[in-house]
């Protein structure tokens, strides 16, 4: 399989811009995983990206803007708690649902009246946005339903000479997507677990609800039952059966260690116990066991607070494509 051009994301903006001016791919680092972005105004482009993706066309995507101060200039009015929460924690990992504009195609948000949006908290793909001059659709750079791409060669090994152009700007810091938030009711939905913990959310605006999941149409990426899984086999370990004799090689992700056993291979998240550092660890720990060349892989969860609850959501949803 042919390559993609790799560009180191500190000197590869200006090359990048004129791709996605151009209606071409390119992947780009943030804060959370690589993203597979494309012109947002450009429905064509913005097709490439789920031929690319093998993404099924009824799933929406985010896009990214520079600034916030970007958002009104986009959409318009924007209700006083999507501007809180943006004021907030923009940039970061956090995404906002407003109403879709219509400069943005329909094919950026499958149909729905509705967009998902954010601000990226990487410096070389905000300049790469500006540069541009465009906001950019970019889920992530991986191949529909697998593991979320946290480096630049995952998503050359995964999509290929798919992609015109992947900036590299080294390992991602957050290591899990963006937690999306519909702000426009009376309270806050948090559509889907990320990065950004609930209880900072609810520091900053209150109560919130959580629904991190869809039946039917998702209304936000990511929250298909079914999702984030490796090729390997992956199963939920249990504190009464953690080992599955009748499999002959076996590899184990754990938390802060692995129990005693014949493991084929092992990657432990944090020997500290430190969730955010789990989280960093996360795809790409999973990506090795993945190319380790063992029959299974089983996971434990981790303590159910903070971003734990992101990282046991896409555990979940991995072990779901096995079910």
């Amino acid at each position: 399989m042919s390559t993609p051009r790799v560009l180191p994301a500190d000197r590869g903006v200006a090359e990048a811009a004129a791709v996605l001016r151009a209606g071409g791919l390119v992947a780009l680092p943030t804060e959370t995983v690589y993203g597979l972005g494309a012109n947002a105004l450009d429905a064509p482009a913005v097709a490439r990206i789920f031929a690319a993706k093998a993404r099924p066309s009824f799933d929406p995507l985010i896009s990214h803007l520079a600034e916030a101060a970007e958002l009104e200039k986009l959409v318009g009015t924007v209700p006083a708690a999507v501007a809180e929460l943006a004021e907030r924690f923009w940039p970061g990992p956090l995404t906002l649902i407003v109403d879709r504009p219509a400069v943005i195609p329909p094919i950026v948000t499958s149909g729905l009246e509705t967009m998902a949006v954010r601000v990226p908290d990487h410096a070389a793909t905000r300049g790469l946005i500006a540069a541009a001059g465009v906001p950019v659709a970019a889920p992530s750079a991986n191949r529909f339903g697998q593991l979320s791409p946290t480096r630049a060669e995952h998503v050359v090994a995964g999509l290929g000479a798919a992609v015109d152009v992947v900036l590299d700007g080294g390992p991602t810091r957050c290591g899990i997507e963006s937690t999306i938030v519909d702000a426009r009711g009376d309270r806050p939905v948090v559509l889907r677990l990320g990065a950004l913990p609930v209880e900072l959310l609810q520091e900053a605006v209150g109560p919130v609800l959580v629904r991190a999941g869809s039946s039917g149409q998702p209304v936000a990426p990511g929250t298909l039952a079914a999702h984030y899984a490796p090729r390997t086999r992956l199963r939920l370990a249990t504190d009464t059966d953690p080992a599955d004799g009748g499999v002959s090689r076996q590899g184990f992700l754990g938390f802060r260690g692995c129990p005693a056993g014949d493991w084929a291979a092992v990657e432990v998240l944090s020997s500290k116990g430190d969730l955010t550092e789990a989280a960093a660890r996360l795809f790409d720990a999973l990506h090795r066991l993945d190319g380790a060349g063992v029959d299974e892989i089983l996971v434990e969860s981790v303590p159910e607070v903070g971003v734990g609850r992101a990282i046991n959501d896409r555990l979940r949803r991995a072990a779901a494509t096995w079910t």
